[in-house]
């Protein structure tokens, strides 16, 4: 089961020389080389600390970490001890959600979005928490078309590993799941494209815009690579479902770097990045006796909104968010 559902990094440099690199860059902190030497996503767990300190919570993570001998280091929740599932559930509340339960939701949505009499385009819900896949192309209501529902943004919050965006695997039972079953916010936009263009630079191009509108964030870093790499992985499957060839090299990286930004690093109760905090000088007081105490300036999480003219594509999240009415 794990060979199946774990991706290993070895693998992926392998297949995709440097793109893997790419996976772990935080372009926020790319956005401050002053700051940040190294602009890649940080572990942001205790779960790798016992290694070393390059593997504390705030160290970023860089490729040697995680490949050859440490090929295996990073896995899938559902293939970690039960004991680091309890602690990072004590910790930071890292809960997964069965694919069931994503599905169900996901199809609300997709349900307000179609209308009524066009409900349940993609699957039907079974009473033993399966569904049966709908193989007749997807219709789509008057005034909307496929290449609005491939536009339409959708954000999944505290990602884990991503399983509302892509469902390769099931992240409670382990099960993987065929490409043509799968039930994903990302996964029904791929199907759409698929059921609707001809020629490989046809898909690609709406996959593309599939990437471009599809968004995560995650805190904690070992899940978050997962889950780019799912991300990622299961642009290959569509792809050579459809095409019965791999996802050629060329697209694979352009791909990565649109998910690298999509998917992001974020406390998400201030929306800054974890860790990025740069020291700013207190006054001390003259009858202080004790070591001044450090006040901070929070890093502020940067997404890219395609949609905009290039120049102002890069916007800080909090600035996008809906405020709050006094």
């Amino acid at each position: 089961m794990d060979a199946e559902i774990d991706i290993l990094e070895d693998a992926i440099e392998a297949r995709w020389p440097g793109v893997l690199a790419e996976l772990l860059v935080d372009h926020t902190r790319r956005q401050h080389p002053e700051k940040f030497p190294l602009p890649n996503i940080v572990w942001a767990t205790d779960s790798y600390s016992s290694r070393g300190e390059e593997y504390a919570p705030a160290e970023p993570i860089r490729v040697g970490l995680v490949t050859k001998e440490n090929g295996r280091l990073i896995q899938p929740r559902v293939s970690k001890s039960h004991d680091e599932q309890v602690l990072r559930t004590k910790d930071k509340a890292e809960v997964f959600t069965p694919s069931w339960v994503c599905n169900a939701q996901n199809n609300l949505v997709d349900n307000a979005w179609f209308g009524p009499g066009l409900e349940n385009q993609f699957n039907t819900e079974n009473p033993d928490h399966t569904w049966t896949v709908n193989h007749r192309k997807v219709e789509f209501p008057e005034g909307k078309t496929w290449q609005d529902y491939v536009r339409m943004r959708r954000m999944e919050i505290t990602c884990g590993e991503a399983p509302y965006l892509c469902s390769r695997y099931d992240t409670v039972s382990g099960e993987p799941i065929p490409t043509a079953e799968r039930i994903g916010l990302l996964d029904r936009k791929l199907r759409v494209a698929s059921e609707n263009t001809e020629t490989s630079g046809e898909w690609l191009e709406w996959a593309k815009t599939a990437l471009k509108s599809t968004y995560a964030f995650e805190f904690q870093g070992d899940s978050l690579l997962i889950a780019r790499e799912n991300v990622l992985i299961t642009l290959a499957d569509f792809y050579e479902d459809k095409f019965c060839s791999p996802l050629p090299q060329r697209s694979v990286a352009g791909a990565a770097y649109i998910v690298s930004w999509n998917l992001w690093q974020m406390d998400g109760l201030n929306f800054s990045v974890p860790y990025a905090q740069s020291a700013k000088p207190r006054q001390l007081s003259i009858f202080a006796d004790d070591e001044p105490e450090k006040q901070y300036d929070k890093v502020y999480c940067i997404v890219r909104d395609w949609s905009r003219p290039r120049e102002k594509q890069k916007v800080e999240f909090r600035n996008i968010m809906p405020r709050k009415k006094k």
